[in-house]
């Protein structure tokens, strides 16, 4: 058997548990490519107590707390989950700052991989935006749905397709929008492809089995940036 000390463990999280502070911690960790040595470093606190705070339930003191949110370059609010259900961009602006226009390479680079998008468009009912888990195939953004979803009228039509990021502690972010035709892909290896190259079901649940695939004719992007930046 396996054992546990107050600062970290040799045997991996269960779903049951890893708490929603470790989850976030470990995720924002990861979005800033850190191992939990750095984080480590940069709060003072040890590696293991670290993991242990990713894995296990834990109460740290609100000290500890204060400096490994400053390590990650966040807030306590973020990491506990107070700000779930408030929109992004409730912090203070930046002084004198403005907006960077990324090239096509620097867009496809933030937008690349996997994640959440907003795809923009036009239903029966009128202009929609809604989102999506998406992966990036290539040069083509891929999302699955079900027929007469939202996101299904965006087969044989152009439609527009958004991705970004806030970062409320520090009052920055950058988005990237990408316009183009996109169509529904049939072709069963094509499929077959997708489904695999996809690292995650869609969060929305249910059985969505259509996939539709954006060739974007054209991306831009822009970032928020201090005076000084």
């Amino acid at each position: 058997m396996s054992s546990t000390s107050a600062h970290g463990s040799t045997a991996g999280p269960s779903p049951h548990s890893r708490t929603d502070m470790g989850r976030r911690l470990a995720a924002r960790r990861e979005q800033l490519g850190l191992t939990r040595e750095e984080v480590a470093e940069r709060s003072g606190a040890a590696a293991t107590y670290v993991q242990y705070l990713e894995e296990q339930p834990a109460a740290p003191d609100t000290a500890t707390l204060q400096q490994i949110a400053a390590a990650l370059e966040t807030t306590v609010a973020e990491l506990a989950g107070g700000t779930v259900d408030q929109p992004p961009g409730l912090g203070a602006a930046l002084r004198d700052a403005g907006l960077a226009e990324l090239d096509e390479a620097e867009c496809r680079s933030l937008m690349s991989g996997h994640g959440v998008g907003r795809i923009g468009v036009l239903t029966p009912e009128g202009p929609a935006v809604v989102p999506v888990n998406y992966v990036v195939d290539g040069t083509d953004i891929a999302f699955r749905t079900a027929l007469g979803k939202v996101p299904a009228f965006a087969a044989g039509s152009e439609v527009a397709f958004e991705v970004d990021r806030i970062d409320d502690a520090f009052s920055r972010g950058w988005s990237v929008l990408a316009v183009g035709t996109a169509r529904a892909v049939t072709e069963e290896a094509a499929v077959r492809r997708l489904t695999e190259l996809a690292p995650t079901s869609p969060w929305a649940g249910g059985h969505r089995d259509l996939w539709v695939e954006l060739t974007p004719s054209r991306v831009t992007g822009r970032r928020i940036v201090a005076a000084d930046g």
